[in-house]
């Protein structure tokens, strides 16, 4: 038995044989477009995954540490080009350098820089200021107001205890004096103790100097 044509709605009557070719043909193309789509999609998926995989499973290599400085050399290999005896404090060993420069700033004024890692893996930034004006120190310590004071071998220190703002960054705690014709900062992360160590390791080094 003959299969009745197709009955088109729109037009009220069968479809031609030709409409019904034209529908399969729309149909098997709308097919074949999801079936890509479909197909993209899940091999995008598959890609992320792999990649996903790749990154929690490959081991990346570490990155060494950065080498210790000898500040103390470096102090002495500048030391001749400049009038004022350069801070090289004596530490134990525990205490490391990773930085260590003698710079001229925009505002004339030499500054010796070294970077402490104390022994408690925290930060100190020693700052020396040859001649140094107080615009020098306000803009070492981002014009920090002292908080308190501590006399230490004589020598009195402004403190800057800063960890209580928001984001005190490298500038959590910090110390500061006058001695001769430097202007010192002492400003980091570390905890006041290891500051303290620091101040009296550079009180016996300037004593030392001065003799």
């Amino acid at each position: 038995m003959a299969k009745e044509p197709r009955i088109v709605a729109e037009l009220g009557r069968p479809e031609t044989p030709e409409e019904t070719a034209a529908r399969k043909a729309e149909n098997s193309r709308k097919h074949r477009a999801n079936q890509t789509a479909i197909n993209l999609v899940l091999a995008l998926a598959a890609s992320l995954a792999i990649v996903l995989v790749l990154v929690l499973v490959v081991v990346r290599p570490t990155q060494p540490p950065r080498a210790a400085i000898d500040y103390a050399s470096v102090a002495a290999r500048e030391q001749p080009g400049v009038g004022e005896p350069l801070a090289s404090p004596t530490l134990p060993p525990e205490w490391t350098a990773n930085a260590a420069t003698l710079d001229t700033g925009t505002d004339d004024i030499t500054t010796w820089s070294i970077g402490f890692i104390t022994p408690a893996e925290q930060f100190i930034a020693l700052r020396q200021g040859i001649d140094a004006n107080p615009t020098w120190l306000a803009n070492r310590l981002d014009k920090l107001s002292p908080t308190g004071t501590e006399v230490i071998d004589g020598l009195e220190w402004a403190v800057y205890d800063n960890r209580d703002s928001r984001d005190p960054g490298n500038l959590a705690y910090a110390m500061s004096t006058s001695t001769g014709s430097s202007s010192f900062a002492l400003y980091g992360t570390a905890e006041t103790a290891e500051f303290l160590a620091l101040a009296t390791a550079l009180s016996a080094d300037l004593d030392g100097s001065a003799e």
